[in-house]
């Protein structure tokens, strides 16, 4: 059994993406840019903007730091993110969510132009992944793609079951894998045999948001386990996957912490780059 590692593997990527941020800057004159809006003062958000400035600070992206106050109208809201997209400096738009209860998230991002759409939520840019047509993809399952590159792992021709069919992860993953050649089969809540259906697949995502819900009876010998879930039980973070025993019978599995989740920053920044090279075009 194989432990992949998120943590290592996205430190390799972000050494890459300070090449390319710097090839940009010294082709065209000026850094990628990368507006972060955060409404209102939810601690977790906090954080993760926090960590999001920290990684464009560490791979030569310019950073745009808006902050606006919980209170802010729709009107006031929507306005700066146009604003935003009008923006020549300003290459990627991300809204932190979740947005206060008062706002309307859909109307807001709907405001973010696909061509800045760095978390690939948009409808066009679903739309091109399902087309298999270039565009952005959603960070985490772009980033469950790059491991199972890195780490080797054929998807041509094998089974791959997808817990979960959220627009974050489960839809854009499951659109991922069919566009790498697997044989996809999504489940969820309301599946019929679930766990039959998940000890016929050679490459599992585990996506559901329930703790240790995938056990080992669910898993095939010799499986690719990635466990998308970030749970905080009893003050611990955990998977969806229950560790201990499934990873006896994986052949590669990625841990929580330390398997997916570092993944998802450097790839929201390679989706930044990425946007900056296409507008350049």
């Amino acid at each position: 059994m194989t432990i992949i590692d998120g943590k290592k593997t996205a430190a390799d990527i972000r050494a890459e993406l300070r090449v390319r941020a710097a090839a940009f800057e010294e082709r065209y004159h000026k850094k990628v840019g990368l507006a972060v809006v955060l409404i209102g003062e939810d601690p977790a958000s906090q954080v993760y903007v926090r960590n999001k400035i920290r990684g464009c600070e560490d791979a030569g992206i310019r950073s745009f730091a808006h902050y606006l106050p919980a209170d802010v109208t729709q009107e006031g809201a929507e306005e700066l993110v146009r604003s935003l997209a009008a923006d020549d400096a300003v290459h990627g738009i991300l809204v932190q969510l979740p947005l206060p209860g008062h706002l309307d998230a859909e109307r807001i991002l709907a405001c973010i132009p696909a061509a800045k759409d760095v978390d690939g939520f948009s409808a066009e840019n679903i739309g091109r992944l399902a087309l298999h047509e270039e565009g952005t993809v959603a960070c985490t399952p772009l980033g469950v793609m790059e491991l199972l590159r890195r780490y080797g792992v054929e998807t041509r021709g094998k089974r791959a079951v997808v817990i979960g069919r959220s627009n974050i992860v489960g839809r854009p993953m499951a659109l991922l894998l069919l566009n790498a050649d697997a044989t996809v089969t999504v489940c969820h809540s309301r599946t019929v045999g679930l766990a039959e259906e998940c000890a016929r697949a050679d490459i599992l995502v585990a996506a559901i948001g329930k703790p240790d819900f995938v056990t080992a009876d669910m898993v095939k010998e010799g499986a690719v386990v990635i466990d998308v879930g970030i749970n905080r039980v009893d003050g611990k973070l955990t998977g969806d996957v229950d560790y201990a025993s499934v990873s006896k019978k994986a052949s590669l599995i990625t841990p929580v912490p330390g398997g997916v989740g570092p993944m998802t920053i450097a790839m929201l920044l390679s989706n930044a780059i990425s946007c900056a090279e296409r507008a350049a075009r």
